[in-house]
C-alpha cells in the first residue's frame, strides 16, 4: 500500500480513560554551546532560580545572539547520541519511532490543532512529516525543513495590530525570560552578584541542553529528543529516578474571559511538550503588553488536563489526545510495511491525515550515514 488515510473525526471515539503510557526516562543527553557546537553530555545544563520581579523582557534585544535554524540538521545530533549510548551499553536502543519531541507534540495535539492556529494559512499544508522505515520497522520522523522556513517567513511578515510588539520581539521575550530564570551552577554554588546580574546578560539561544528519553504511548515504543530549559535541583544519583525538569514559558496576563480561553488553548502545547519528555513542572511568567513580567505561576504538568476540564470550556481533553496518538501511531505502524521515504500530510481545514510513499527510494538525508553504518554492524 503506497497511500492511506486516517480521519481524526469524530474525536469522540477517543474519549475515555487514557491508553497505557510509559513514563519518560532519560537514557542519554547532549548539548549545544554558545556557538551551537554539538557535544555529548550535559555541559549546557542550567539550574532554575526565580527571577527578580518586575522583569523587563525588552532589555538587551539589540544584542540578541539568535540561533540561525534555517539549515536542515535532520536527526543527526539525536542519532549520534544514540550511537554513543549503544556503544556504552552494548545494547540496541530499541523503539518503533525515533524523532524530535516537537514532531510528537504535533501528533499528540492533532485532535485540537485548530486551537493552535494551524488552519490560519490558506493554501498551505499545515504540517508535513517525512518518515522512513528500515531495520526492524523503526520509523525516523523529521520535519519538512523547507515548509518550516516558509511558515516562519509568513509569520514574520504578518502585520501586528496597533500597539502590539513585533513577532521578533515577542519571541525574544521568551528567551529573555529563560536567561533571567536560570543559573549555570546550582544556586548554592552561585554568588549573589551572578544571581542579581542575570538581567544584564546577553541573550544567546544557541546553547541548549537536550534530553533523550525512552517512552511509549499505547503499544508504540518511542525515543524522543528535545530541549529542556532547566532543572529544579540536581539530577538524581540513580538513572531510574525521575528528574525534576522545569519548562519556562511566558504568556500575556489574563484580564478577561477571552484571555482565559486563549491561555487554556496555549496550555495544550505547554502540557504536550512537557508530558512527552517527563517534565513535571512548568513555570509561567505572566507579562503585560509592554513585556514586563509581573508575576510567576508554577503549574504541575500532570494536573493541567484536569484543570482545563474543570473550567468547563471544553477547549481540549488530554485523554483524547493520548488515545488518539496511541491509535494513530499503531495504525501508522501497521500501514507502512515497506522501506523508503514516506510523508504524513494534513491539508488545511481537513480532519484527514494522509500517508503516502514518495517516488524516491532509500533513506535520503533523514538517517545520517554514520547511523546507517553503525546499525548495519550491530
Amino acid at each position: 500500500m503506497n497511500r492511506a488515510a486516517f480521519d481524526i473525526q469524530p474525536i469522540g471515539r477517543f474519549y475515555g480513560s487514557s491508553a497505557a503510557i510509559r513514563r519518560p526516562k532519560e537514557v542519554a543527553c547532549f548539548s549545544y554551546d554558545d556557538q551551537h557546537s554539538f557535544s555529548l553530555g550535559e555541559s549546557s545544563l542550567r539550574y532554575y532560580y526565580p527571577p527578580q520581579l518586575p522583569a523587563d523582557l525588552n532589555r538587551g534585544f539589540d544584542t540578541f545572539q539568535k540561533l540561525d535554524d534555517s539549515a536542515d540538521e535532520h536527526l543527526d545530533a539525536l542519532l549520534d547520541t544514540i550511537i554513543a549510548l549503544e556503544k556504552e551499553t552494548g545494547k540496541r536502543c530499541e523503539s518503533d519511532i525515533i524523532t524530535w519531541r516537537g514532531m510528537m507534540t504535533k501528533i499528540l495535539t492533532a485532535p485540537f490543532d485548530n486551537m493552535n492556529g494551524w488552519v490560519e494559512i490558506p493554501c498551505y499544508i499545515i504540517w508535513i512529516l517525512r518518515l522512513s522505515t528500515c531495520l526492524e520497522q523503526c520509523a525516523f520522523i523529521e520535519e519538512n525543513n523547507a515548509y518550516k522556513n516558509e511558515q516562519k517567513r509568513i509569520q514574520k511578515n504578518q502585520r501586528m495590530p496597533p500597539g502590539m510588539a513585533s513577532q521578533d520581539l515577542m519571541a525574544y521575550w521568551g528567551y529573555k525570560f529563560e536567561t533571567i530564570s536560570v543559573l549555570d551552577k546550582p544556586w548554592d554554588e552561585t554568588s549573589r552578584t551572578e544571581i542579581e546580574g542575570r538581567e544584564d546578560l546577553v541573550v544567546n539561544n544557541n546553547a541548549q541542553y537536550c534530553s533523550v528519553a525512552r517512552t511509549g504511548i499505547g503499544q508504540i515504543k518511542l525515543v524522543l529528543g528535545g530541549e529542556v530549559d532547566a532543572i529544579w535541583d540536581c539530577k538524581p544519583g540513580r538513572k531510574e529516578d525521575p528528574i525534576n525538569w522545569v519548562e519556562l514559558k511566558t504568556s500575556a496576563e489574563i484580564r478577561n474571559d477571552r484571555d482565559s480561553v486563549k491561555f487554556e488553548r496555549k496550555l495544550l502545547k505547554f502540557w504536550a511538550q512537557s508530558f512527552l519528555l517527563g517534565v513535571p513542572k512548568i513555570i509561567v511568567g505572566f507579562r503585560d503588553q509592554q513585556g514586563i513580567v509581573r508575576r510567576l505561576e508554577e503549574l504541575e504538568t500532570a494536573n493541567i488536563p484536569s484543570k482545563v476540564k474543570k473550567s468547563g470550556r471544553g477547549t481540549w481533553d488530554g485523554n483524547i489526545c493520548i488515545n488518539f496518538a496511541a491509535t494513530f501511531l499503531e495504525w501508522l505502524k501497521s500501514t507502512i510495511q515497506e522501506g523508503g521515504t514516506w510523508r504524513i500530510r494534513r491539508l488545511e481545514k481537513s480532519s484527514v491525515i494522509e500517508v503516502f510513499k514518495m517516488e524516491e527510494s532509500g533513506m535520503g538525508d533523514i538517517i545520517s550515514p554514520a547511523f546507517a553504518a553503525w546499525r548495519a554492524t550491530t
